[in-house]
């Protein structure tokens, strides 16, 4: 059973919706004992930063998603999601995330000569380039296209984790993969056949 954590910031039933649709049981809950009795954890998110962190602390949520990880659990995170895995986002001042990964969550910046071409926030259709295939990108070709809505993106430390990169102004990663973790700053629930692809590969990674 898959664990969707509710935390009042995510787009909660359409990700319920998606693995559903490929055959997978989810439940959206932020019940502490049905995280820590499912097989696999989604945290999703939409949102600012400092609002889905402060959410994830008032309903007591750090703890159960530390715990999954921490015991080996499949966990998806997914756009905010992806963002809070990492130790501090400079949204709308400084925030503290999670701290599961190294990293920092910055500004889409736009340089001068392209500022015309590009849109903040990022929002709709882009590639992503497979640079390390995680199980969940199993049958998933590079440059497939996926969807996207953010203003902000992550800066890991260690680029080791980046899974997939995504160009927008500049290359960033639109993916990381480490052990257990999985998380896409695109919407899965959002990407039609290539995000049901990562869902069902999602619940039947072990």
């Amino acid at each position: 059973m898959i664990a969707i954590i509710d935390y009042e910031m995510g787009n909660l039933r359409s990700v319920q919706k998606g693995f559903e649709r490929v055959g997978h049981e989810a439940v959206v809950t932020r019940d502490p004992e049905v995280i820590d009795r499912a097989s696999h954890v989604v945290l999703p998110g939409v949102g600012a930063f400092g609002d889905c962190m402060a959410n994830v602390t008032r309903y007591g949520l750090v703890d159960p998603i530390h715990r999954a990880i921490q015991v080996g659990k499949p966990f998806l995170g997914i756009c905010v999601g992806f963002q809070l895995l990492f130790g501090e986002s400079e949204e709308f001042g400084c925030h503290k995330g999670l701290g599961v990964l190294p990293g920092k969550v910055k500004a889409i910046p736009l340089p001068e000569d392209v500022a015309g071409s590009y849109k903040i926030p990022h929002m709709g259709w882009n590639t992503i380039r497979v640079e390390k295939p995680a199980p969940p990108l199993k049958d998933i070709d590079s440059e497939s296209y996926v969807y996207f809505v953010h203003s902000f993106y992550v800066e890991p430390e260690d680029q080791s984790l980046v899974s997939t990169e995504t160009e927008y102004g500049l290359p960033f990663a639109s993916s990381v993969w480490k052990d257990n973790i999985f998380a896409t700053q695109f919407h899965p629930e959002k990407s039609q056949a290539v995000g049901l692809q990562i869902l069902k590969n999602f619940g039947e990674w072990q």
